[in-house]
């Protein structure tokens, strides 16, 4: 009987060469997953930056329509004067400062809404990020090569609403 003769020449340099193909393929998995771990945390801080300019933002605004109710409480208390000229001229007063502050809390609120959007933007790049990490994870583990190249499409979606949230 004949022994069938198995070629074995190659097969230790394929071996080789696959491992560190592998090799290579998780580091560039380890660097990519890194780098997005960075750009989710710094737009973690600036998420949460937005969403507390938002705030304070809302806060003065609300401020101001207070103050902006006070003074018309004050021009309707002055249109009780019997004196018709201290009357229009408190009147007048009022109006005029109701509009000057009416004008700033619209500003605030226009500011608030912004700071707002800008923190829907970022947040959503967060959540684009840590989804990208964790499929980078599962390719790593699964050995799932065409996993990394979709992780690294959601990241690319995660930079786009960052610039988005940024300018």
């Amino acid at each position: 009987m004949e022994e069938q003769e198995v070629p074995t020449e190659g097969l230790s340099e394929k071996i080789n060469e696959q491992a560190e193909k592998e090799k290579d393929w998780s580091f560039y998995i380890a660097i990519s997953t890194a780098l997005i771990a960075v750009l989710a945390a710094i737009t973690s801080l600036l998420a949460g930056h937005h969403s507390n300019e938002a705030l304070i933002e809302q806060i003065k605004a609300s401020d101001q329509w207070a103050f902006y109710q006070a003074k018309g409480i004050k021009a309707e208390v002055a249109s009780l004067n019997r004196d018709n000229y201290f009357r229009d001229s408190l009147e007048k007063k009022y109006k005029v400062q109701q509009q000057d502050i009416k004008k700033e809390a619209e500003k605030d609120q226009n500011a608030s809404e912004m700071h707002l959007q800008k923190h829907i933007l970022l947040a959503r790049s967060v959540t684009l990020f840590q989804i990208s990490i964790a499929i980078s994870a599962i390719s790593i583990l699964s050995k799932k090569r065409s996993l990394w190249y979709f992780a690294i499409l959601v990241a690319l979606t995660g930079i786009g609403f960052f610039i988005s949230g940024i300018i």
